[in-house]
């Protein structure tokens, strides 16, 4: 799978004081997330789950690539919300593996899988490989949309090697077999604020609010 993501270069959003951003979400969890990869300093903006999310039919997320998922979400759900809405797909990409777990992330090891059950798959995938065989990269794709239409899209990846077993009980997902080799720890021994510096998401997230308050 590659992930080199080519963007055609988003017009910059001038924003008002307090500018209003949905989630294409319902989790709450997701909704905190966002709020701490803000930070306290972004008063300028505020984040938003939207409101009706669960009420209407889901969108199939069964395109091949991070970002045709997220714009396909973007664009889908943008159409029944006033203002801006954003979207997101990610997940860890393995080469040696040939991109899995990829755009399958959450569900590599069935619908009903644990966090568990996912990491001792790939685990056992890559029992027979080593060194550069292990590298891996979470991969994040951001979509801002408007009334169905697609006003600028983020990516970014947070590069990393697959560890022989789980380590640190922070985190979720794969967070425990990710190791960041420039730091020593994976991401689910990194506190908060170390992962909202160094992962995926939070590089991603932090291009958004570049783009929609250039000013603060």
């Amino acid at each position: 799978m590659n992930t080199k993501l080519h963007w055609y270069k988003p017009t910059s959003v001038r924003a008002s004081k307090s500018l209003r951003l949905l989630i294409a979400s319902s989790n709450p969890g997701k909704l905190r997330e966002f709020e701490a990869l803000a930070g306290p300093g972004n008063t300028g903006l505020e984040l938003a789950l939207l409101s009706d999310f669960s009420s209407l039919p889901p969108f199939d997320e069964d395109a091949p690539t991070f970002a045709e998922n997220a714009a396909g979400k973007a664009i889908y759900y943008s159409r029944h919300c006033e203002g801006f809405l954003l979207a997101d797909d990610s997940g860890l990409v393995v080469p040696s593996l040939g991109g899995e777990p990829g755009v399958h992330s959450a569900r590599y090891a069935g619908p009903d899988a644990s966090d568990a059950d996912r990491n001792r798959k790939l685990l056992r995938a890559l029992q027979s490989k080593s060194g550069h065989e292990r590298a891996a990269q979470f991969v994040c794709v951001l979509v801002l949309a408007q009334r169905g239409e697609v006003r600028a899209v983020f990516s970014a990846s947070g590069e990393g090697e697959i560890l022989d077993a789980p380590r640190g009980q922070g985190g979720f997902g794969y967070d425990p077999v990710f190791n960041v080799p420039a730091l020593g720890k994976t991401y689910a021994e990194l506190s908060r604020e170390e992962k909202n510096l160094y992962s995926h998401r939070g590089k991603a997230f932090r291009k958004v609010l570049d783009y929609l308050l250039p000013n603060s």
